[in-house]
């Protein structure tokens, strides 16, 4: 369990007086990791924007999707994913190792309350290794040098980047950063990416993150959906390209083993509105917007 720290010295860095990106998730995504003050700016985010909860149940189906791919399709059996977030239902490992139970996954993540949850996480099957390590995505030779005693770094290695280059606020910097990753990887490997728009027929998306960053903690970067494809540049764009999470595949397999009512595994949502219940369509059109590609 690499980066895994005592108990006591990550709830002293768990800050529960100002909402936190990661605990309002899972609070929409009808999780109980959370606490009253996401709770309530959860609401007020929702009654900005009352479509925004389905952000995260599009990119978790989006996870769902590219990764069945990923290992049923094109082979992959090793995974960094960053910026992992609370656990919920179908984490990478757990949808990867279906398929093939030798997968190996890398989750990292700083956010202490992450790393209370890192050994459920830690599931793996017999065959395949999961590990978690405590880093900030910024850290990336860090990174790739303590996951490679999980990681096999000859061989090819989806990078999982959904919803975490919106904390880095400088375009190139977070330009950087994903194609350092990338350049460590050899060929064959792949790069899933989920990132907030901006987009002039969204107006309600700008105004629910204007709130997020004068009320929570850490502040989110919007970006355009042409800048969000400029994470891509090198690399083979797989069909249908950089869309809304909701419209990538949406008629493939997700590899989902529980992905309904409550996503995390507990029946109905807790949420005001709930949680979609299995057989639910997705929404037509969200403003996380994903890709994945190959590196030649």
């Amino acid at each position: 369990m690499s980066g895994v720290t005592g108990n006591e010295d990550i709830r002293e860095r768990i800050d529960t007086t100002r909402p936190h990106t990661a605990r309002i998730w899972n609070y929409w995504l009808g999780g109980k990791d959370n606490y009253p003050v996401d709770r309530e700016a959860g609401d007020q985010i929702r009654a900005i924007h009352p479509g925004i909860g389905d952000y995260a149940l599009a990119d978790r189906l989006f996870l769902g999707r590219a990764v069945h791919h990923l290992v049923g399709r094109a082979g992959v059996r090793q995974f960094l994913d960053i910026g992992t977030g609370l656990p919920s239902a179908d984490n990478t490992h757990e949808v990867a190792q279906r398929t093939a139970p030798d997968a190996r996954v890398v989750y990292v993540d700083n956010d202490p309350l992450v790393l209370t949850h890192a050994r459920a996480m830690l599931t793996s099957t017999f065959e395949g290794r999961t590990d978690y390590l405590d880093a900030d995505l910024r850290d990336v030779d860090a990174i790739l040098e303590r996951a490679a005693g999980t990681l096999d770094f000859s061989e090819p290695v989806a990078l999982m980047m959904l919803g975490v280059v919106i904390f880095v606020e400088d375009h190139q910097e977070s330009y950087d950063v994903v194609r350092r990753f990338m350049a460590a990887l050899p060929s064959g490997s792949h790069l899933v990416l989920s990132h907030t728009i901006t987009s002039p027929s969204m107006p309600e998306v700008d105004a629910a993150v204007a709130f997020w960053n004068e009320h929570g903690t850490p502040r989110l970067t919007q970006r355009t959906p042409a800048q969000v494809e400029r994470y891509f540049d090198g690399l083979e764009l797989l069909e249908p390209g950089v869309v809304s999470c909701s419209r990538w595949r949406p008629g493939s397999p997700s590899g989902s083993g529980s992905l309904s009512g409550s996503l995390s595994g507990s029946g109905a949502g807790p949420g005001p509105e709930g949680v979609r219940e299995r057989g639910a369509a997705e929404p037509d059109e969200v403003a996380m917007f994903g890709g994945v590609a190959r590196k030649p």
